[in-house]
């Protein structure tokens, strides 16, 4: 079953990269009491996740703080030092965006939104999505249907809250 709007999120880890290495987040630590963004891509250093859709909530990032959200989140189903080096690479990081490990897909796979291209190298995935959350429940969800990020980018999303 693929979440939607009004659902509550999964509770399931992802990891960060802490001052003494990879740390467990439970998602409801994220989201509790807060007003979260979380946009998924299919992985780190892959075309469109890397000059697309990551620059997309560099660009944004402002006009989310102005709107009153917490954190925004990109989430990938990479090891936490991949996130780590992604996100020094594109600007991510020092743009205040936390790059959070699904190593395992757990959250993908508790959310429905996976995929598998092996003919490409890419074993299970997570679809690319952005979502709006509030203490811990969808308000806005946007599934990316194709390759692009047209609805799950940035300005897609801010322009949706």
């Amino acid at each position: 079953m693929t979440i939607s709007v009004g659902d509550r999120l999964p509770e399931v880890n992802l990891i960060r990269m802490g001052a003494n290495g990879p740390e467990r987040v439970p998602v409801s630590a994220l989201t509790k009491g807060r007003k979260v963004v979380i946009f998924a891509v299919p992985g780190a250093f892959t075309p469109t996740c890397h000059s697309a859709h990551v620059p997309s909530f560099i660009r944004t990032k402002a006009g989310f703080d102005a709107k009153g959200v917490d954190e925004v989140i990109c989430v990938a189903v990479n090891d936490p030092f991949v996130m780590k080096a992604w996100g020094e690479a594109t600007g991510a990081s020092a743009a205040g965006i936390a790059m959070l490990s699904d190593g395992s897909a757990d959250l993908a796979k508790a959310l429905g939104l996976t995929f598998e291209a092996p003919a490409i190298g890419l074993p299970l995935r997570s679809a690319r999505y952005a979502m709006y959350a509030v203490d811990g429940v969808v308000k806005v969800l946007h599934v990316e249907e194709g390759r692009g990020c047209e609805i799950s980018g940035g300005e897609a999303l801010l322009e949706a809250i």
